[in-house]
């Protein structure tokens, strides 16, 4: 019997109705293995995820196919977004046996949860060079019953390699064995290791697939502001020109897709995350500050538009994802049709003409929209004859064919973007996981609080201003303190659905909700705020950190059912916990004068050496932080009436200044709450009245400013 109906999880829900017996993971599945001597089939994914759709449809909803699994094997669900603890042991273990990774994923465990055969998705039967997941499945089941001490012994030979495998973390580092933080000889070689896979046709790193990868552009953005270095500049902006103008962003509604499958960013994955957002709003408004360019501010805004619009509840966190497939809008007979995915988002030419008239030549050569569509066929024929948007033409070849002028073209491309988005909403929507996760809320909260600070007045009327993005990380953080703590156990938890909070905090919540809130503080100037960071941090230590070999735990030793306790290291799609701790420590340590903060941060680094310059592509974020301790750290303090409308603070947000930490202050009762927390506060006025800027190292501080161009020549010099 299917165990499913009364979980809480999207993505368990949507595998409720199959055939297949699955039972969530917990020890009444693990129990019912050992009472009937069964090997564990564990399948992990999550609900907007496109192949995990298509194995489910393909086998988990076949009677045949669950009647061999149910014979055989306990079939347990999880959802990799809730647990990402098991997902992040069984995914090592995939990895390392297969030398891949990605969902769904498929393992096969002893009773005692040891992996001895796992891979990710299987077609039913055989099939582009992949085997049939029943031909696997009959083939496992044999091999238990009629060679089972070779099971076992390869079970147990597997988990040790994989405990060895992850006992010093993504870099091999070894306990105890006494480093150095690496010095900036290690910055340099991240930046040439980019240097060397960076794709200079189409922007990105490596080829297809390309995934947006914020944390490698911060890392180069950030050290371009430490040195000055031109080309880590260059390949950052040149990567977020190419994202913006693929398809891998949506033209229409605004926010990115997961990732593009061709190395020009034309063709993408269709899902959308919360993760995603969040970390590109944060690169493209660095990006926006770097250049001066307001194009990159603009992007910002319409993917924070994109959450605002579809990823917020009614209380004010923010939901998980969107799914990549929906029903087709033109289907012959909608009835009997099956979701596919992008559908929501592909155009006919004909749809395009039929809507915008005398306006679609020119949408047409700015979006490349062909007469048999621009989408490649796939082997479900699902874009056949479609049209994905993107930038395919400057807008001076436009101007040149079609005897428009720029200002022209850009106007009619905007009335086209607001008619094709109404007619858009009126088909079927694809998905939505509308549960609520600590760390993704983290991340949305830092992004909209530094855009708090960078983003000016909303020329083009979306709402999006620097007063909206405030009140929405404030309203998040609101609720994630009311829903997600609880104040019994002091700790946070994972996850919020439908009224429900479950599930003990991983390290990356605590890493992300901190970023998310030291970037609050810097915009509010909240001491409330900063006093639940420094809590929050403090938490994270206590429950996270490696005393003996330093960094953190990805989990607590807390639940037996996760066989080893790993450190994630990898900056991959999500920055790892430890990444973020670092960075956080650095910045709470100057904005609070707590030197064991920065000593935490410096024993985290130290755990890498110099090893860290060689393994730059895999940890960019921690490269970030590493960047942020070998810069001069400044604090900066605007302290005035109505502070934030001051031009000081104007100044301030047209400025990229990564290794500051800055934070306003209005007179009274908040700077005296300040004072008890941040070093030297308590002596910062103003000046004959006036806003006043005080420019700080250690809190040691200059004669203030008061005149906008002298603090931005101070900050730049």
């Amino acid at each position: 019997m299917n165990r499913l109906a009364t979980e809480s999880s999207p993505y368990l829900l949507q595998h409720a109705d199959n055939p297949v017996s699955w039972r969530p993971w917990g020890e009444a599945a693990f129990a019912e293995a050992r009472a009937e001597d069964k090997p564990i089939f564990l399948s992990i994914g999550y609900s907007t995820c496109h192949w995990c759709h298509v194995m489910a449809h393909e086998s988990f909803e076949d009677p045949a196919v669950a009647e061999v699994l149910n014979a055989h094997f306990v079939p347990i669900k999880v959802d990799r977004e809730e647990r990402p603890d098991v997902d992040r042991v069984y995914m090592t273990f995939v990895q390392t046996l297969t030398g891949a990774g990605g969902w769904p994923m498929s393992v096969w465990l002893t009773p005692d949860l040891k992996p001895f055969f796992g891979g990710t998705y299987f077609p039913p039967a055989e099939r582009w060079g992949r085997p049939g997941f029943v031909e696997i499945l009959r083939e496992i089941a044999r091999a238990w019953t009629t060679e089972r001490a070779r099971v076992d012994r390869t079970a147990e030979e597997l988990t040790v390699r994989l405990r060895e495998a992850t006992v010093g973390g993504l870099l091999g580092t070894d306990r105890g064995v006494v480093r150095q933080v690496a010095g900036v000889a290690a910055l340099h070689q991240g930046v040439a290791q980019h240097a060397q896979q960076f794709d200079a046709r189409h922007g990105g790193f490596g080829g297809a697939p390309k995934f947006p990868r914020p944390s490698e552009l911060l890392f180069l953005l950030r050290e371009h502001a430490r040195t000055g270095d031109a080309s880590a500049r260059r390949m950052a902006l040149e990567t977020l020109d190419a994202m913006a103008g693929g398809g891998v962003r949506d033209h229409l509604g605004g926010g990115f897709h997961r990732y593009s499958v061709d190395a020009a960013w034309r063709v993408p994955h269709f899902e959308k995350m919360l993760y995603d957002q969040a970390q590109l709003v944060m690169a493209y408004l660095e990006a926006g500050q770097v250049s001066g360019d307001r194009v990159y501010l603009d992007v910002a805004r319409d993917t924070i538009a994109y959450v605002r619009d579809v990823l917020t509840s009614d209380e004010g966190g923010f939901f998980s994802a969107e799914d990549a497939d929906s029903l087709p809008h033109d289907a012959a007979d909608p009835a009997h049709t099956v979701s596919a995915e992008g559908a929501f988002y592909l155009w006919s030419r004909g749809e395009i003409d039929e809507a915008l008239g005398a306006d679609a030549e020119i949408v047409r050569l700015f979006y490349g929209v062909e007469t048999d569509g621009n989408a490649p066929q796939d082997p479900q024929g699902e874009f056949t004859g479609k049209n994905i948007l993107y930038r395919d033409q400057p807008i001076e070849a436009i101007a040149a064919r079609t005897g428009k002028s720029a200002d022209e073209i850009l106007e009619v491309v905007a009335r086209a973007r607001r008619l094709l988005h109404e007619r858009r909403e009126k088909r079927p929507r694809p998905g939505l996981d509308d549960k609520v996760l600590t760390a993704w809320n983290g991340l949305m909260i830092a992004a909209l609080a530094r855009a708090g600070r960078v983003l000016g007045p909303d020329a083009e009327g979306r709402g999006v201003n620097a007063a909206a993005c405030e009140g929405m990380a404030v309203r998040a953080w609101t609720f994630v303190r009311d829903r997600l703590w609880d104040e019994a156990s002091g700790c946070l938890l994972r996850r919020y659905r439908a009224g429900d909070a479950a599930i003990p905090a991983y390290a990356e919540d605590y890493a992300s909700l901190v970023w998310g809130l030291v970037e609050l503080v810097e915009t509010t100037g909240d001491a409330n705020t900063l006093e639940w960071a420094v809590r929050l941090q403090a938490r994270q230590d206590a429950l996270f950190w490696d005393d003996e070999g330093s960094g953190w735990f990805a989990t607590t030793a807390d639940d037996p059912s996760v066989i080893v306790r790993l450190k994630d290291d990898y900056d991959g799609a999500e920055p790892a916990a430890g990444s973020l701790a670092v960075q956080n420590l650095i910045r709470l340590g100057h904005l609070t004068g707590d030197g064991g903060m920065m000593d935490r941060a410096e024993r985290a680094l130290a755990r890498f050496g110099e090893d860290i310059g060689r393994g730059a592509r895999a940890v960019p974020m921690l490269m970030a932080a590493l960047s942020l301790y070998r810069s001069t750290q400044r604090q900066i303090v605007v302290v005035g009436d109505a502070v934030r409308d001051s031009d000081l603070w104007r100044a301030l947000a047209g400025v990229y200044l990564p290794s500051a930490v800055v934070l306003p202050i209005t007179p009274g009762p908040g700077q005296r709450a300040l004072a008890d927390l941040v070093p030297g506060v308590a002596q910062m006025t103003p000046v004959d009245g006036r806003a006043a800027a005080y420019v700080c190292r250690d809190f040691v501080c200059e004669a203030p400013v008061t005149d906008a161009e002298d603090l931005t020549r101070r900050v730049t010099a």
